[in-house]
């Protein structure tokens, strides 16, 4: 690793196929997340009721949410037993032939119950691929980077989240005026998830060309079973990860996938005006995740998280009445302003899910509490949100559950302590944690 000072030579690669890799993940990710909002329902859960099928389409969307964890257990342990970078070429592997099949299952129409059947064992699927992506991902940079700028450095990989959020809607969006709503219904869905072939081609050349991390190769012998050693000697950092990440994934969420379902569902407004603003704000974002690493690496991880946080939470009673007029004007500012505080956040914390953990069980440790806030945050907030829109027929609901994820984010960094001045070869295991996990 290089010392406080330049990163090591091949650096620039190593950051593209990182930000290649995960925006191509997240393109396949949320491109099931926006078609579940606008599309799913009426293909595969036929309904009398529109917000029903609409929260049946959502529910297999959370499905991914709940194999994340596992994959980034099982990807963790091999990327702590085989190296970061053979691992991140399988995880692209599964995520695009499980996105290519999902744009060839045929209706409910066509075959019945089997139809959503098999969209959930794919979705189980990308979301087992993308829990291993991202530890991976920001962990060849991370252990690549320079100490003072760690978190600018780790924040670029994650601008794959909102790239490939904005690559997915943008395509969905540049359908909507080419072809009539009966045609995207029938087979223009499908036209995005065949892209994903393309994509992965791109992700695995770019990728087969960078080198191992060096702590990776440096850190010899590696550790049998990396999980057992997390689960023994980092559960406290592992919760910490997770709650930490609660707050940012909710408020990405919000901003993004229940915006475009209430869009749909209870304005009524037209398809294009949800995916253009989420198209818009992503750029926004992306600029924002890189900033959040900067301010993160000058103040402190925790001050920045936790005044974010605070924002996200205020943002939420603000702006999300302003969407009921459904004025495209209106709703790209909602959705701008959302993700972009949701952008600094995410920058802001990349670096400190690497920081918790030392370098033999770092991929498994850092994977698993990410992950597992994907789980409570990024999961639940489409669900509950459509579940209080469908009960309250308002956004207020939303805002509170949102302001409740923030709190958890602050509850952690107070609980945390700042990380960022940590030497990521010389982070040792948490002895407190070192008691049988079945102590009552």
């Amino acid at each position: 690793m290089a010392e406080a000072g330049q990163p090591r030579k091949g650096f620039a690669k190593i950051i593209a196929a990182s930000v290649a890799g995960t925006t191509i993940e997240f393109y396949d990710f949320f491109l099931y997340g926006a078609a579940a909002a606008i599309v799913f329902d009426k293909v595969f859960f036929p309904s009398g009721d529109p917000i029903t099928g609409v929260l049946l389409a959502l529910l297999t969307y959370a499905v991914g949410f709940l194999a994340r964890p596992l994959g980034g257990v099982v990807f963790g342990h091999f990327g702590d037993r085989w190296g970061r970078r053979r691992t991140l070429a399988l995880s692209l592997v599964l995520m695009g032939g499980a996105t290519v099949a999902i744009g060839l299952i045929p209706s409910y129409a066509t075959i019945g119950i089997a139809a959503p059947i098999l969209l959930v064992l794919l979705r189980l699927v990308q979301g087992f691929a993308l829990g291993g992506e991202w530890g991976g991902a920001i962990l060849l940079v991370a252990e690549h980077g320079d100490d003072r700028r760690r978190g600018f450095w780790s924040s670029w990989p994650q601008t794959g989240g909102p790239l490939g959020n904005m690559l997915a809607t943008g395509v969905l969006a540049a359908l909507t005026p080419t072809i009539t709503n009966e045609q995207f219904l029938s087979w223009g869905w499908r036209l995005p998830f065949a892209v994903s072939a393309v994509l992965v081609v791109i992700g695995l050349w770019l990728r087969h060309s960078i080198e191992e991390s060096p702590l990776f190769e440096a850190d010899a012998p590696r550790e049998a079973a990396p999980i057992r050693v997390v689960l023994r000697d980092h559960r406290r950092q592992v919760a910490m990860a997770a709650l930490a990440n609660v707050g940012e994934k909710a408020a990405f969420y919000t901003f993004s996938i229940f915006l475009l379902t209430y869009l749909a569902q209870q304005v009524k407004a037209p398809r294009g005006v949800g995916l253009t603003a989420v198209a818009v704000a992503s750029v926004f974002q992306v600029a924002a995740m890189l900033a959040g690493g900067a301010l993160s690496d000058r103040y402190g991880r925790r001050p920045v998280s936790i005044t974010l946080a605070v924002l996200l939470a205020a943002w939420g009673f603000l702006g999300l009445p302003l969407v009921d007029s459904g004025e495209l004007g209106k709703v790209i500012l909602v959705t701008v302003v959302g993700l972009t505080l949701h952008g600094l956040m995410t920058g802001a914390q990349v670096a400190f899910f690497a920081e918790l953990f030392p370098s033999a069980v770092r991929y498994t440790g850092a994977s698993l509490g990410y992950q597992l806030a994907t789980v409570f945050g990024g999961s639940l907030a489409p669900i509950v949100g459509v579940a209080l829109l469908r009960r309250f027929g308002s956004t207020t609901p939303v805002a509170v559950f949102l302001a409740i994820t923030e709190i958890c984010t602050i509850a952690a960094f107070l609980c945390a302590g700042e990380t960022r001045h940590r030497d990521l070869r010389s982070i040792e295991p948490d002895r407190s944690n070192q008691r049988p996990l079945s102590t009552k």
